[in-house]
């Protein structure tokens, strides 16, 4: 089969486009022919090699995939041949504490579709029959493959780890990312008044059509200061922040008291400073938050299969030009997800 490979970390030129033998099915496996894939920061923070967990080398990136069954493994009963389908990127063991409370992603042996465990950016994959979940034709194959893992991160952050109410005020950073259009689709669905930043007017424009209240562009404005006329000085209920160092200082002054900032990246870096008396005084709650669980996701995707959520396409690539789809991630050019069509 074809396949996008890195046989060493690198930049986007070790990224080559081969011939590699097609995965082999085990007991309660089903093997997916691929139709698409999205990117996401992940890959290139895995591509240029990131310190913890073991990486299988050669490795083929891509967390998100769509497609459809093309051979089931024994022990599967549920799914059958051309069932089209989605694939959790993250899942636990599904026995531990973690796993039955939904908490996978804090599961002891939690492992993720192109970081731990060979990626989509291939033509077939092989995944355990539990990662699986249905999807309607009310979508594209390169729709559906947009939405796995930044609707599972955004449901985690808003509903289980910050439990955002309605009527609160949320500022979702970086509106043009696929976390940022999830987050604020979700938001407005649990009845939040949702005020988002980006770096250009087009963006923001897109924003506003996704439904959000008010939108900042964070070049021209201190966005902490918009955010504190926006609320009449009171500040935000809740923050979704995957940003990081850049925007962590004018996050905690953006907070109104006793206001959540939930952070689940660091795509300008991880280092950050901030004056701990703020902290107390104020009562704020900074909160991490990794991924989300099969359970979340599934309610995600059902939702999306009813139209509550949109996905948002910036663009399509073919696989061989998976180099050319990271650059415009690097260059933050898109707004919404960038996808990889298989086929």
């Amino acid at each position: 089969m074809k396949a996008i490979i890195f046989h060493e970390h690198g930049g986007l030129e070790a990224l080559k486009y081969e011939e590699t033998p097609e995965p082999e099915i085990n007991y309660g496996q089903v093997k997916i022919k691929i139709h698409a894939s999205a990117l996401n920061h992940l890959d290139l923070w895995v591509l240029g090699g990131l310190p913890g967990p073991e990486i299988p080398i050669p490795h083929i990136l891509g967390n998100e995939i769509s497609g459809e069954i093309v051979e089931l493994g024994d022990g599967v009963g549920r799914w059958k041949v051309g069932d089209r389908v989605v694939v959790s990127p993250g899942m636990g063991c599904g026995v531990c504490d973690h796993c039955l409370t939904g908490y996978d992603s804090a599961c002891l042996e939690y492992k993720m579709i192109g970081y731990t465990l060979q990626g989509g950016w291939c033509e077939y994959q092989v995944v355990d029959a539990l990662r699986l979940i249905a999807i309607n034709d009310r979508w594209t194959m390169e729709e559906w493959a947009s939405a796995p893992l930044v609707l599972v991160t955004a449901m985690h952050m808003l509903f289980t780890r910050t439990e955002v109410k309605p009527g609160e005020d949320v500022l979702v950073q970086a509106a043009g990312s696929g976390v940022g259009i999830a987050a604020i689709q979700l938001a407005k669905q649990a009845g939040a008044r949702v005020i988002t930043t980006a770096g250009s007017d087009e963006k923001l424009q897109k924003a506003l059509e996704l439904g959000v209240d008010f939108a900042i562009n964070y070049k021209e404005q201190d966005f902490a200061k918009a955010v504190k006329e926006i609320t009449e000085g009171k500040g935000v209920d809740v923050i979704i922040d995957h940003i990081g160092s850049d925007t962590f200082e004018g996050d905690l002054k953006a907070l109104a008291k006793g206001g959540r900032m939930v952070t689940c990246g660091a795509t300008t870096g991880g280092a950050c400073s901030f004056d701990m008396r703020a902290l107390f005084v104020r009562q704020l709650s900074i909160i991490g938050s990794y991924m989300g669980g099969i359970t979340e996701l599934r309610k995600a995707i059902e939702m999306m299969g009813r139209g509550e959520i949109v996905p948002v396409v910036d663009s399509v690539f073919p696989l061989e030009q998976s180099a050319d789809a990271l650059q415009r991630m690097k260059d933050r050019k898109h707004f919404g997800k960038i996808v990889l069509k298989i086929i």
